[in-house]
């Protein structure tokens, strides 16, 4: 097999025929006569792909089994596309199994999840195509333009921007209504972190500020007011990205900002308090999505 830039591969008729209905097929056909085609090398017939050396490297390793060939790597979203359009061109149905499991691999998904997206749809892969919106919840709305965008139609994009737009939408009701605080907790007691009493530092400096903020309120009382930036801040990203990462991701520079901050209490109680809370908080963000779903036609 003679790949389009004309590196050769030798291989086994057989393991083609038993892999592959396309070369079950084409093998079928009457074949010239060892030595009677031009297009021979080592006395063996030449079969000019459409494939480069690189694809054709991975999709020959699906016809070979894994003790005679070493498993293909699909990490590379570029090689993923690329074999996604070779195996059904084959007819190769464990190289299209083996390319859906690659797609909602958490690695890939993580590093680029709107271009996973993007091919999936393109591959009309319904349950891939769903876990890569998800993902991509972790990205700006608007993104950047990349080369897989070339795939999907604007219907698709805008989907998915209107997918990640009622997401954000539904992660705003926890902002509008502290009833899940207040239901973690119980009563104030639970959560005297919230409520700092030690409001002098050593230098006898007032630090430990109680916010003004009325729709923070818990209990009727004013929570610390590190806290209430912690919760805007952290609303303010979920508007534009509204994952559970993001608030732990927050809580964990909040967590070094009051540590520097001076309050003792605070300091001392604040690491494990707050990671606790975020993930809570990440598990409510993570609730309120996952009614929503993507609209494709």
């Amino acid at each position: 097999m003679r790949s389009s830039d004309g590196i050769d591969f030798y291989v086994f008729k057989l393991l083609l025929t038993l892999a592959s209905p396309f070369f079950e097929a084409m093998f079928d056909l009457p074949q010239p006569a060892v030595g009677t085609c031009d297009d021979t090398k080592d006395g063996f017939p030449v079969v000019n792909m459409q494939e480069d050396s690189k694809t054709l490297d991975i999709l020959l390793r699906f016809f070979y089994p894994s003790t005679v060939a070493e498993d293909p790597s699909l990490e590379s979203l570029t090689d993923i596309l690329a074999i996604i359009g070779a195996a059904r061109k084959y007819s190769l149905d464990a190289a299209e199994t083996q390319v859906r499991q690659a797609l909602v691999n958490p690695k890939v998904l993580k590093a680029d999840p709107i271009r996973c997206f993007a091919i999936a749809r393109n591959a009309r892969f319904k349950d891939e195509t769903m876990t890569a919106a998800r993902y991509s919840l972790g990205q700006p709305l608007i993104p950047a333009y990349f080369p897989e965008l070339e795939l999907i139609t604007a219907s698709d994009l805008l989907a998915l921007l209107v997918y990640h737009t009622k997401c954000s939408n539904a992660v705003e009701s926890l902002l509008s209504k502290l009833d899940w605080v207040l239901n973690h907790y119980g009563t104030s007691d639970a959560c005297s972190w919230l409520f700092c009493g030690d409001s002098w530092n050593s230098n006898g400096k007032h630090n430990c500020k109680r916010s003004t903020e009325a729709e923070f309120v818990l209990w009727s009382m004013h929570p610390v007011a590190w806290w209430v930036t912690y919760m805007q801040e952290t609303f303010e990203i979920l508007r534009d990205r509204p994952t559970g990462d993001n608030v732990r991701a927050e809580a964990k520079k909040t967590i070094n900002m009051v540590k520097r901050a001076g309050c003792k209490a605070c300091a001392v109680q604040v690491e494990w308090n707050l990671e606790e809370f975020s993930r809570m908080f990440a598990v409510k963000v993570e609730e309120a999505i996952a009614p929503v779903r993507i609209s494709l036609h």
